[in-house]
């Protein structure tokens, strides 16, 4: 019997026997106070989510949403003593703010703290050379795209010769939980599913002090449609993917998969913890064989049980991160679903790590140092059960100096981009050396990149915006950017392949077990080993020497490549030979 049933039954007990001097003070509900916050608060594996409703409503809040898979809920309740309060359930694994509602800047800082690796080229003053051009209408190649010329990174995972012999199945499902996806873009729409896609989020404005966040909303009630992408990640992200092969713009990994928008990122950058969780589980319910995931649930780089740096609320908060997708990550894998995940930018050995200086993130100006405890500290999706996680390379095989490496999390490498690959050559400091993807036509007109006539203005040829013409006379854009978040998506498009061969079914019944598709990526990957000598350091390239790694491993499975390269090529031709019974 529940703590709390047993304080309810007290007072019947005491109410039957007409007794006048019930303690009715000691059992009343909790004393909380102050504005209204949302909460996340997850139950205890094996309680019901009635009994947590319960427990909410008796600690003085208000259930807003649910995700029965996970025992998740989100709830609204007075900010000051609710969390306590409730926790005290037994049916309560944890309760946290879902949101930090202080001081959140005045411009989009979560994308811009994100972003100043993957657009680390847009505040370069290396001058590009102008050796690539843009596609013109009416440009077409044999099995690929105008564009794909630019692609190094189709190439390196040898998609080009993979498509001869499986180009993915429509059957298969590939989701992207990231910052929302242009289904209007004409590389997308011809493979884009709108009716099966989700938006998880609402946008956030401003906080309660009037500091904006997401900005003004662009659409009613600040939901925005399942084929819309204010931020422009999960675009890039997902062309990479499964950009259609229609002899227009560039084509994807695996371009013809049908592509699923699960959007759990702000249109500022920020992955709360509910909508990561509802994007996982959505995924296991609705027959999605492949998710990519390019991000970290926010506002924790590692969730630590118990950081000394940490007050007991941050704590709890980070225990809660930890349990609930742990949880949602065993739901998708046990309904099928191959999870793939950017190993992350943070250059360091995921085994040793660094101290954590960025976290928490938001509200800003919260962030600390903190020493990173790897027996207890996660970084989330990335290290959970089940992930797939993937390092970046540069177009000379290299391993990026962002991408964090090291034997433990690592599972294979892909090309991710890598502005300062080539040191000592023409090549270096390049926007070729990025990886280039479709950009949405909204956000680039945000970002000062076009004009309202569609041209490209001088900011975006400074940055490497292209475009190409459509039949009616429109134009879609392309941007360059590199990142962990690029090398994912390649991999993930791989995975797609694989399930695309090897699968069986029909429908949203059609897929492969998650644990056949790694065996095949992991055993097809192109073996590559560690440089000499395996110290690398970034000195030359203007880097400190926290970015100096060690490549430890052999052939077969090191730091730098994990199992090696991702292949296309091979797990479609090869791929049968690694699968088990």
């Amino acid at each position: 019997m529940r703590k709390r049933k047993l304080i309810v039954a007290a007072v019947a007990a005491a109410l039957a026997g007409g007794t006048a001097a019930v303690a009715v003070p000691a059992m009343a509900a909790p004393a909380v106070s102050g504005k209204t916050v949302e909460f996340n608060v997850l139950a205890e594996r094996g309680a019901g989510v009635d009994e947590v409703v319960e427990a909410v409503e008796a600690a003085g809040g208000e259930v807003v949403k649910a995700n029965k898979a996970v025992g998740l809920l989100t709830v609204r309740a007075p900010e000051n003593g609710f969390a306590t309060a409730v926790a005290k359930d037994d049916a309560v694994f944890g309760a946290t703010k879902a949101k930090s509602l202080g001081y959140a800047p005045k411009e989009k800082s979560k994308a811009k703290q994100r972003r100043e690796i993957e657009r680390e080229h847009r505040a370069s003053k290396v001058k590009q050379r102008k050796s690539a051009k843009a596609a013109k209408k009416g440009s077409s190649r044999a099995a690929m795209d105008p564009m794909d010329d630019q692609l190094w990174g189709l190439t390196m995972v040898r998609s080009h010769l993979a498509r001869d012999v499986q180009a993915g199945d429509k059957q298969v499902r590939v989701g992207v939980i990231d910052t929302g996806v242009d289904g209007s873009h004409p590389d997308i729409a011809p493979n884009f599913d709108k009716d099966l896609s989700r938006n998880f989020t609402v946008d956030m404005p401003t906080d309660p002090n009037g500091e904006v966040v997401d900005g003004p909303c662009e659409f009613r009630g600040c939901v925005d449609p399942n084929d819309h992408d204010d931020n422009g990640h999960g675009t890039h992200v997902a062309a990479t993917i499964g950009a259609a092969a229609n002899d227009f713009g560039v084509s994807g990994v695996a371009p013809n998969v049908t592509l699923v928008n699960l959007r759990a990122g702000m249109d500022s950058g920020y992955f709360f913890l509910q909508p990561v969780v509802d994007a996982l589980t959505y995924a296991g319910d609705h027959g999605i064989d492949v998710v990519n995931m390019s991000f970290y649930v926010d506002p924790w780089l590692y969730n630590c049980d118990d950081n000394p740096a940490d007050s007991p609320a941050e704590q709890a908060q980070q225990r809660t991160v930890k349990e609930a997708v742990t949880r949602a990550l065993e739901y998708a894998h046990g309904k099928g679903v191959t999870l793939v995940s950017a190993l992350g930018n943070q250059h360091e050995d995921s085994g040793n790590p660094l101290p954590d200086t960025s976290s928490p993130n938001f509200p800003s100006n919260s962030a600390k140092e903190r020493q990173i405890d790897n027996d207890t500290c996660l970084s989330m999706p990335t290290e959970g059960p089940n992930v797939i996680n993937v390092a970046a390379l540069g177009p000379s095989k290299a391993k990026a100096d962002y991408s964090s490496y090291g034997t433990e999390r690592i599972s294979v490498s892909a090309p991710g981009g890598y502005f300062r690959d080539y040191y000592g050559t023409p090549d270096y400091g390049q926007n070729a050396n990025l990886i280039l993807s479709a950009y949405p036509k909204n956000v680039a007109l945000a970002e000062g990149t076009i004009d309202e006539n569609g041209d490209i203005t001088e900011l975006g040829e400074e940055w490497g915006v292209q475009r190409a013409e459509t039949a009616d006379g429109e134009y879609a854009y392309y941007q360059p950017l590199q990142g962990t978040s690029m090398a994912s998506p390649h991999a993930a498009g791989v995975a797609a392949l694989i399930v695309s061969q090897y699968g069986s079914g029909e429908g949203a019944d059609f897929g492969l077990a998650p644990e056949k598709v790694r065996a095949v990526l992991e055993g097809t990957a192109i073996a590559t080993p560690c440089p000499e000598p395996r110290t690398v350091d970034y000195l030359d390239e203007g880097r400190d020497e926290t970015w100096t790694a060690t490549c430890e491993g052999d052939w077969e499975f090191n730091g730098f490549y994990g199992h090696g390269v991702v292949d296309a090529f091979g797990a479609v031709r090869h791929g049968d030979g690694f699968l088990t019974d």
